[in-house]
C-alpha cells in the first residue's frame, strides 16, 4: 500500500500545530518554512485538513492554523482519510472475468480470495491507524528524537513563528 507524501507532511504539520498555544494560530507560510515545503503544496493539504475538521484557519493578527480538536482526538486514520479520501486502497476490477479463460459472472458473486485478503489487510491497517493519535505521536517523537537542544530550538522557532 502506498501512502502519498502528503499524508506524512500532514501528520508532521498536525504534530507542530499540537504545540501551538490555545487561541493562537500558525501561518501556513511558517509551517511550510519549518518543513522546507513550497507554500502552495502545503496549502493544498491544509485545505484538505480543514475540510475534514482537523484544523481551522483564521486571518488577522491572531490568525493562522490551529488544530480543531485536541491532539488526543485526532487519529492518523483521520489524517489519511482527509488527504487520501475514504475509498479503499484496493479496488477489485474483476480481472478474473477477462482473458482467454474468463470466469462467468455467476462464479463471481462473492469476492475472490485476492480481494478478501487485501480488504482484510486494509481493515487491520485502518484499525491500527485509528488507534494512534497525534498526542501519542508527539509523545513518542519527544522521547525518541527530541533531546534538550532540539526542544529548545523548536520552542525558539515556535515563539518566532507566532510573532
Amino acid at each position: 500500500m502506498r501512502i502519498s507524501d502528503g499524508v506524512e507532511w500532514a501528520v508532521h504539520v498536525c504534530g507542530v500545530l499540537a504545540a501551538v498555544p490555545e487561541g493562537r494560530g500558525l501561518p501556513g507560510a511558517k509551517l511550510a518554512e519549518f518543513h522546507e515545503l513550497p507554500p502552495a503544496y502545503l496549502a493544498k493539504h491544509l485545505q484538505a485538513l480543514s475540510r475534514a475538521g482537523i484544523v481551522t484557519g483564521g486571518r488577522g493578527a491572531k490568525g493562522g492554523y490551529r488544530l480543531a480538536r485536541a491532539p488526543s482526538a485526532i487519529s492518523l486514520l483521520d489524517i489519511v482519510i482527509a488527504i487520501e479520501g475514504p475509498q479503499p486502497a484496493f479496488r477489485c476490477t474483476e480481472i478474473r472475468q477477462r482473458g482467454p479463460c474468463p470466469a462467468p459472472p455467476s462464479a463471481c458473486r462473492a469476492a475472490c480470495p485476492i480481494s478478501r485478503a487485501f480488504h482484510a489487510a486494509e481493515a487491520l491497517w485502518r484499525e491500527a491507524l485509528a488507534g494512534v493519535t497525534i498526542a501519542e505521536m508527539n509523545a513518542a517523537a519527544a522521547d525518541e528524537s527530541f533531546d534538550a537542544k532540539r526542544r529548545s530550538q523548536f520552542r525558539a522557532w515556535l515563539v518566532t513563528a507566532l510573532g
